[in-house]
């Protein structure tokens, strides 16, 4: 519990791995609120509401990654800094 209190350890990667999943979420439902939504059924809303869920699923995939890139380079110099002191 110090660790987090005192900012010693990062908490962020943790939650990211939940934002995730509801990042998919939130994609799978604009996905079908897309094809499904206003007047009826039509294939042009069909592959509309496909593209939306596979480029936000993919999307997410990449934003999610890059912030976790982030935090193990703030790991990897952490090592650094305590091997040369």
């Amino acid at each position: 519990m110090r660790e987090i209190l005192f900012f010693d350890s990062m908490l962020t990667p943790k939650v990211i791995t939940f934002v995730y999943w509801l990042m998919l979420v939130v994609v799978v439902i604009s996905g079908l609120r897309t094809i499904y939504g206003g007047s009826g059924f039509s294939f042009e809303k069909l592959i509309l509401g496909l593209l939306v869920m596979v480029s936000g699923a993919i999307g997410a995939r990449i934003w999610c990654e890059l912030l976790i890139v982030l935090f193990k380079i703030h790991d990897n110099v952490k090592t650094m800094a305590e091997k040369e002191s």
